[in-house]
């Protein structure tokens, strides 16, 4: 299985995809946290002040919204044996294709944790910055600390969804896009009209992992890193059986 694992690495990092998912990641993590302590603290805006509790817990939150492009990063994880036609001599040097699918998982669950480490940590260090200065640097303590690693958690979590989601559609344009759609547009259709069932979808169980604004009722915590897992699971589970049964095209 490490063999497969170390092999699913040399293919990422051999190309410089991972450098603009990344670079991107740190980015939007970045861009919202500048954002919402630029508007700290305005009535009009509604976004609470520098150095209270709610704020620094969703400043905290903000690697969280990197998660649509490490869910990218798992779906091509998957999509680039199919796009660059490697999966036949792939799955031939490794007939037992859910073995391959499991170490696609494995791998790119493992490439997640530096990633979000990467990401929460440059998304401090740009808080610690910008907030001291406007009077309060954000603490790492209790629900701070809390709020830190369940967004790094959901970085992890969603790759492992998008290596699944990969699997399950194998056309690499048509995963992203479809994925994309689904949480930018179906997802926000359903938090704002069907508050209840929201909850039990990704989106939910997210907002539920990591410190949100004012919204729909949500589960717990852990509730929501749970209902997250499963998601990941499923998608990984449906996708090795999936490659076992179909044929390579």
């Amino acid at each position: 299985m490490m063999r497969l694992v170390r092999a699913e690495w040399t293919k990422l990092f051999t190309t410089r995809v991972w450098i603009g998912l990344l670079l991107g990641a740190v980015a939007l993590a970045v861009l919202s946290s500048v954002i919402l302590t630029a508007f700290a603290g305005d009535p009009e805006v509604g976004i609470p002040a520098v150095g209270t509790p709610l704020y620094e817990q969703l400043a905290l939150a903000g690697p969280s919204n990197s998660v649509v492009l490490m869910l990218v990063l798992g779906v091509i994880g998957t999509t680039q044996e199919y796009r660059h036609r490697t999966a036949t001599p792939t799955f031939l040097a490794t007939p037992q294709r859910g073995r391959v699918v499991a170490a696609k998982v494995l791998a790119y669950a493992l490439v997640a944790v530096p990633f979000a480490l990467v990401v929460t940590a440059v998304n401090y260090a740009v808080l610690a910055v910008y907030a001291g200065a406007r009077g309060a640097v954000p603490g790492l303590t209790g629900d701070n600390l809390r709020v830190v690693l369940t967004a790094a958690l959901a970085l992890v979590i969603y790759t492992v969804i998008g290596v699944g989601l990969g699997a399950l559609i194998r056309n690499q344009v048509g995963a992203i896009v479809g994925a994309l759609v689904y949480l930018f547009v179906i997802e926000a259709l359903i938090r704002q009209f069907i508050g209840g069932a929201y909850k039990w979808l990704p989106g939910g169980g997210l907002e539920a992992l990591t410190a949100t604004f004012e919204g729909p009722d949500l589960l717990e915590a852990w509730q929501g890193g749970v209902l997250l897992l499963g998601y990941g699971l499923v998608a990984a589970v449906l996708g090795t059986l999936l490659a076992v049964r179909r044929d390579i095209v």
